[in-house]
């Protein structure tokens, strides 16, 4: 089998710090490839990823060019699919397509009529309502979760081949550190996230938290004062740098609650890994879930709010702690000791691993290749 994996030109292949599409596909392809799938990649031109063939109309990243007016950036995804397209019309190899590009891959795939077309929906399905109320009847889709299927308008779930976990490449290693005392929030500073919760449980149980994660794309504390002290700044009123200001910054004494910016390699794992548990005081339904398998991965105890995903990953009083309020999520906070790391590690093998995944993509690639 030949698969497309269109990867979108955001963000390279693997990313080098946050991103999240991009690393459920780094996850993905190396586990495709070593079950005998060819895999054509399609991203930018500094994506380091090891496939068969890599195409691209971007040489670099093109995350930056979010920040600016739509009507000055429109054009970068179409750019991008338009290389696809391009790529599918000249070639009659390509089995089918797995596309992660949010409503430009699925409509311009869709009015191609080339390959079969697997489309995963890794966010919000409440955005874009006139766009998947209207969802091309030609392509198949997948969710992350069976909770963000269930969610769904009735034309997605039609055309949904059901629900693939997200995985990570830590559930086959064995990463371990000293366990420190100090809680841990992954992941990018957003009102969505909850970081204000976490720290404010922690100020008032005299636990020590640590936030890691970019604001807008800021990477670190003097990044971001950049932004905050220039009223001017484009990205001054950006809603990630308002919550960060507004509600989480009150909290940041630099001691008990600190905020280190954005990690990434041996010094995330480190932090991750040493850490007494992670810590999902979540504020939507949030639909993948990645840093709580990876929480698991590394034997850190996810203690979250029972939302989203959260209940399909994590089991109550074995893997983890899942509340219905702040408080009762406090005092869970408390009772983390008496989580056995070595479950959370287990189970994160045998559910999360990449492996499992490419073997279900490999089952939908097949199912959707029948249907068309």
């Amino acid at each position: 089998m030949k698969v497309l994996v269109n990867a979108g030109p955001w963000l390279a292949v693997p990313p080098a710090g946050y991103g999240g599409i991009e690393n459920v596909v780094a996850t993905l392809v190396p586990a495709l490839r070593a079950r005998g799938v060819q895999v054509v990649l399609a991203s930018v031109g500094s994506s380091t990823l090891e496939v068969d063939e890599l195409i691209s109309v971007y040489d670099d990243e093109q995350f930056a060019e979010l920040q600016k007016p739509y009507n000055q950036v429109m054009g970068i995804t179409h750019a991008h699919l338009a290389r696809v397209v391009a790529e599918l019309r000249g070639r009659d190899d390509i089995d089918l397509v797995h596309d992660h590009v949010e409503v430009v891959g699925p409509a311009m795939l869709s009015a191609l009529g080339g390959p079969p077309v697997l489309h995963t929906l890794h966010w919000d399905l409440h955005k874009h309502p006139a766009f998947y109320g209207a969802f091309p009847p030609s392509i198949a889709v997948n969710g992350v979760s069976e909770s963000q299927i269930a969610r769904a308008p009735d034309t997605l779930r039609a055309a949904s081949l059901g629900a693939v976990h997200l995985a990570t490449p830590l559930a086959d290693q064995d990463l371990r550190a000293e366990r420190g005392e100090h809680l841990v929030v992954m992941g990018r500073i957003c009102g969505l996230k909850g970081q204000h919760v976490a720290a404010r449980i922690c100020q008032k149980l005299g636990l020590p938290l640590v936030l890691a994660g970019p604001v807008s794309g800021r990477n670190s504390p003097a990044e971001l004062d950049v932004v905050t002290q220039n009223p001017y700044h484009p990205l001054h009123s950006h809603p990630d740098v308002r919550y960060h200001l507004d509600q989480v910054s009150r909290y940041l004494d630099g001691d008990l609650v600190r905020w280190v910016g954005a990690v990434g390699g041996q010094e995330r794992d480190h932090l991750y890994a040493s850490a007494r548990a992670a810590l999902f005081p979540i504020q939507w339904d949030e639909p993948g879930g990645t840093a709580v398998v990876e929480a698991m991965a590394l034997g850190v105890p996810p203690v979250g709010l029972r939302r989203g995903c959260l209940p399909e990953l994590i089991d109550h009083g074995r893997t983890g702690f899942l509340a219905d309020t702040e408080e009762e999520l406090a005092e869970w906070v408390l009772r983390v000791d008496e989580l056995d790391p070595e479950e959370c590690r287990r189970e994160a093998r045998r559910r999360f691993s990449p492996s499992v995944m490419a073997d279900r993509y490999v089952e939908l690639y097949e199912k959707t290749i029948s249907q068309r």
